[in-house]
């Protein structure tokens, strides 16, 4: 008998819209098959088998995150397959950061009513992220919550697998004053800081549409630029390089997150006028008057990740940066010192 229920779509559910939501993601959920994955979507559990190959002491790095509120632009512009690939972003990019190789991806979207072509759209950026840090997105969740968010609204999440042999995780102690600190530009705000940035804008329909010439775009168009995905540059740079630690600039910006890949006895020294600031975050300090500890201490500038390494192999790290599509500068260097950052 096939499976429905007029009842429970009478309280709101509509189980049939998720049938139909499962079969439009299929094609996107194809995209991002790898060697591994042993089971295909609709199961109760993803599958995957773990080739150790090549590594003598398997350790598995996790991660999970969501959006946050640059969702609501997605509202606004009506657009929803891009902040997928910030989801799966703020994932991986956290994964990298132990030296570890992302594996698979799951996702978890919670909307007030399942509009199966909007569902499938959010999950054809997730299967873009997934594509761009080449993992597999093997399982996910739609669940349809009437009465608990508006019907046209939903909130997304993920968690994502990685792998790293216990030998090759980065060790912040390998550090020392004098290594480099290398920057890799971001695309934009990425996914944090947007409960300000709608304070600053009072972000609206209205407010959405408005184009900056300094930007070169309209305000949302910015706004809902993806966040970047490094792992594939980041992967190629560790067989390079002796890379001694990553730090991800997400919320918290340059004062919360370089610390946490730093040892105690040392500090980036960083000077202001080497950060290569976006445009939008110029903008974001001028219409909201931010003071500059502020937006240092909230987003990433144009900063989206920073890796550390000896000073005589920086060149070739920027380098090979480039060689892989990202584009890359010396931001500081590391100083003895306990305040974590220093930026004048």
């Amino acid at each position: 008998m096939k499976s429905y229920s007029d009842s429970y779509k009478a309280a709101g559910v509509d189980v049939t819209a998720g049938y139909r939501a499962v079969e439009l993601m299929k094609a996107h959920v194809a995209r991002t098959m790898t060697n591994g994955v042993m089971s295909g979507i609709g199961g109760f559990g993803g599958l995957f088998e773990l080739d150790t190959t090549g590594i003598n002491k398997p350790v598995l790095v996790s991660g999970t995150d969501g959006v946050g509120t640059k969702i609501k632009i997605a509202f606004l512009l009506d657009k929803h397959d891009t902040v997928g690939i910030d989801c799966v972003a703020m994932c991986v990019n956290d994964i990298i950061c132990c030296g570890a190789k992302p594996l698979f991806f799951l996702d978890y979207i919670a909307i007030g009513k399942n509009y199966p072509e909007k569902v499938a759209q959010i999950v054809s950026g997730v299967a873009e992220g997934c594509v761009q840090s080449g993992c597999a997105l093997i399982g996910g969740e739609t669940a349809e919550h009437p009465g608990l968010m508006p019907e046209d609204e939903y909130d997304l999440a993920g968690f994502s697998v990685g792998i790293v042999d216990k030998d090759k995780i980065l060790n912040p102690d390998t550090q020392k004053a004098g290594d480099v600190m290398i920057a890799i530009k971001s695309s934009g705000v990425h996914s944090n800081g947007f409960s300000l940035v709608r304070k600053v804008f009072d972000i609206s329909e209205k407010t959405v549409g408005k184009y900056y010439d300094e930007l070169g775009g309209t305000l949302g168009e910015t706004l809902l630029t993806p966040t970047r995905i490094y792992v594939k540059p980041v992967l190629a740079l560790l067989d390079s390089v002796n890379v001694k630690s990553i730090s991800h600039i997400t919320g918290g910006g340059f004062y919360e997150n370089i610390p946490r890949s730093l040892p105690k006895n040392l500090s980036a020294h960083i000077k202001k006028s080497d950060v290569q600031i976006l445009p939008i975050f110029d903008l974001i300090a001028k219409v909201g008057n931010i003071s500059e500890h502020d937006m240092f201490n909230t987003y990433n500038m144009g900063v989206g990740m920073t890796v550390v390494v000896d000073k005589n192999e920086a060149d070739k790290a920027v380098e090979v940066l480039k060689a892989n599509g990202e584009e890359a500068y010396i931001l500081g260097e590391l100083v003895e010192s306990d305040e974590g950052v220093i930026i004048e």
